[in-house]
């Protein structure tokens, strides 16, 4: 039976990766001419690992993950319009 500390561990890790993803999908946008359709779908499975992660919580990535993505994707690529 895994420990409490274990399962700490392992969420800390799933957190890490997941943010980790996130920050490379923004680095992506930002410094790289990688289509934007492939980093779509970066968007849309970090969205799927969220739900997985964190499903109660998917109204908070919207806001925060998406929000930050649209805002990238418009500044830098000119893209204006739905994730």
């Amino acid at each position: 039976m895994e420990s409490r500390q274990d399962q700490i561990r392992r969420e800390d890790r799933y957190i890490r990766d997941f943010q980790r993803e996130a920050d490379e999908i923004g680095h992506l946008i930002v410094y790289t001419d990688l289509p934007v359709i492939d980093i779509s779908i970066r968007i849309e499975n970090l969205r799927n690992e969220a739900e997985r992660l964190f499903p109660l919580k998917m109204q908070l990535f919207e806001w925060i993950y998406i929000c930050r993505f649209k805002r990238l994707l418009s500044g830098y690529r000119g893209v204006i319009g739905g994730l």
